[in-house]
């Protein structure tokens, strides 16, 4: 019995705790797998060097009408069924519909059975509307629309019910006119807040539309719309609220495409639940994420699309899952970037959970991700510095033409690659929906791990670089392929290792190594025939000092292991077999003995990589050869 005498070392205090979870089971299991660097003796894992920070939006900043809820009315309007009547100045009725025409505070409270509530005024004063109870239906038209003011403040009062509901067709001026389209619909900045709730029925479009800037900062709100629940043309910031968005098309949206500083979407705290046909969250710009609870399933979710592939990639240079939606059901989606920084994040999505045809940065934040295509795609950078992320089915798990992760927590489970370093874009503006992403080997790719703890489990290529591939510090897993056709390593150029640790298991036809330029040593072994699953490998040295203990979750026939316990001119001998005790995390055994079973190989270092490296492969990952064909999935 050889007593395992690995030791721990914390892993850029992965997560900083992740004291933001409030999805506490999910964070809790993703950090306790993170907890420790493995290394062997008295040899720590070298310093994660320092990368650069993608740079993140600026916070939005609120008003002080935004979040004011105590305004005293001016002006009464009380809605009874077919009339309506106006206590004070700047209300005028006509019919069924009630024109607001100067700034103020005006009370509503009633049932307006087939009106409109209008705001129309030249003011520089923002208009408050108190909804202190109100159910107002209108078959032609949007029930609340802002034609124009200044800003309009709609605050839900406390303990209030409040529901606005259209029809399923507008009646316009001329074929030329295509607004209002929204049940509660402004032209101008349109803040919501308060203690009360809303319900908004959006039977003709939209739900909530702003053609400026949409904020909410409070209340209880509900948006049923047979196209998208949430618009904001310029921007959309969202605070302290909760709100349930079902939607037929995007539930939540900000469309500008004309101003770079526009367009964007954030999210400072609050509840959001969204089902959606298409997108969950897009921002044309960027979209920002600084704390909250959301939960999003789009397209039916990942069990809508296909997670298996094909043989077939539709031509050279294809990539991306050729079953997904043929329109866009992105959980989150942004033009230029995407940004989380704190927060609790579920999805289920058809297609990419968390999406940018820019950058993607996560910092902080606990995400629960299940995708019928990639779990993150970024189309140029990609960088995790934090944060517990479990993507529990995805097509390919992480893309991006650059991918740095520098810490966090990392469980991805994927049919195809795990990580993925390729280039070009997957076509998901808003007026470019769908498109499999074009992919081409090129020197610029990069794959770089300075730190934190990734597990992975592919069923195609398990860590994949069109290009270089550098790891200078933190823990990673790979439970590869099982098929010759992929390796759980495939990289392009070089594959340098300076510190942490790495063990990688799959099948053995297209296995790489390190390169003979890395500064820390790798050992590889392929083995003669196949492992079964759960097949315990077991490597030490030969004066009995335990380097690893594993148990591979899939069937393998290859085994590399990297880390700072790897010395030259030292002996370490390879068994298959046996038995372990103590805990194994993620197969991984850090504590215990173990009992080795049969000895497979014996390999001394005396180079940077040692072992029986003649059956090794590899080639260009993501990039079919010969015609575009690639080895067809398990």
């Amino acid at each position: 019995m050889k007593k395992l005498t690995i030791l721990f070392l914390l892993v850029l205090l992965i997560l900083s705790l992740n004291a933001c979870a409030s999805s506490e089971a999910d964070a809790a299991s993703m950090t306790d797998v993170g907890q420790a660097a493995v290394v062997s003796g008295d040899t720590a894992v070298s310093t994660p060097q320092t990368a650069t920070v993608t740079a993140v939006p600026t916070p939005v900043k609120f008003a002080a009408d935004d979040l004011d809820t105590t305004s005293t009315p001016t002006t009464t309007i009380t809605l009874s069924g077919e009339a309506i009547a106006v206590a004070g100045e700047g209300a005028v009725v006509n019919g069924g519909s009630v024109t607001i025409t100067a700034a103020g505070t005006y009370s509503l409270s009633g049932v307006l059975n087939d009106g409109q509530i209008v705001v129309d005024t030249m003011d520089a004063e923002t208009v408050a509307l108190i909804l202190n109870g109100v159910d107002v239906t209108y078959t032609s038209g949007a029930p609340v629309y802002v034609s124009n003011a200044a800003k309009v403040v709609i605050t839900l009062a406390e303990g209030t019910e409040n529901v606005i509901t259209d029809g399923p067709s507008y009646a316009f001026a001329d074929a030329a006119t295509d607004e209002p389209n929204a049940a509660l619909f402004s032209h101008d900045d349109l803040t919501i807040n308060g203690r009360g709730s809303l319900t908004v029925n959006a039977n003709y479009n939209n739900g909530i539309v702003s053609k400026d800037d949409l904020k909410i900062t409070g209340g209880t709100i509900t948006v049923n719309a047979v196209n998208d629940g949430l618009k904001g043309r310029d921007s959309i910031a969202l605070k302290d609220a909760s709100i349930t968005i079902n939607a037929g098309g995007d539930g939540i949206q900000a469309n500008n495409d004309e101003d770079a500083e526009k367009g964007y979407v954030a999210i400072e705290s609050g509840a959001i639940t969204i089902t959606a046909g298409l997108d969950g969250i897009q921002a044309e710009t960027s979209l920002l994420v600084s704390g909250g609870d959301i939960t999003i399933t789009t397209g039916g979710g990942s069990g809508n699309s296909s997670t298996t592939g094909g043989g077939l990639w539709g031509g050279p240079g294809m990539e991306g899952n050729p079953n997904k939606p043929e329109e866009s059901a992105k959980g989150l989606k942004a033009g230029a970037d995407v940004a989380i920084l704190a927060g609790n994040i579920t999805i289920n999505s058809a297609d990419d959970a968390i999406h940018s045809n820019g950058s993607l940065t996560i910092n902080d934040g606990a995400i629960l991700a299940a995708s019928g295509d990639d779990g993150l795609h970024a189309d140029a950078t990609l960088v995790i510095n934090g944060g517990a992320l479990d993507i529990t089915q995805a097509y390919e798990g992480i893309e991006s033409a650059m991918i740095t992760i520098n810490g966090g927590a990392i469980h991805l489970v994927a049919s195809d690659d795990g990580i993925n370093v390729a280039g070009g874009s997957d076509g998901s503006a808003v007026n470019g929906r769908p498109g499999q992403n074009e992919l081409a080997a090129s020197g610029s790719y990069h794959l770089t791990i300075n730190g934190g703890y990734l597990y992975v489990d592919a069923g195609g290529d398990g860590l994949d670089s069109n290009g270089a591939f550098d790891m200078t510090g933190g823990f990673v897993i790979v439970n590869g392929p099982t098929n010759n056709g992929n390796g759980p390593l495939d990289y392009v150029g070089s594959f340098n290792i300076s510190g942490g640790f790495l063990v990688a298991v799959g099948s053995s036809g297209m296995a790489q190594a390190p390169s003979e330029t890395s500064s820390q040593y790798a050992l590889i072994h392929n083995f003669d025939a196949l492992q079964a699953a759960g097949t315990l490998v077991h490597i030490e040295s030969a004066d009995g000092e335990s380097i690893l203990t594993f148990m591979p979750a899939k069937e393998y026939q290859s085994v590399l292991i990297s880390a700072a316990a790897l010395q030259n001119g030292e002996t370490y001998v390879v068994y298959t077999g046996g038995s372990a005790s103590g805990t194994a995390v993620d197969g991984l055994y850090a504590d215990g003995t173990a009992s080795p079973g049969t000895q497979a190989a014996s390999y001394t270092v005396s180079g940077m990589v040692a072992g029986n490296t003649a059956a090794m492969g590899g080639g260009p990952g993501g990039v079919p050869g010969g015609g575009g064909i690639r080895p067809a999935r398990p």
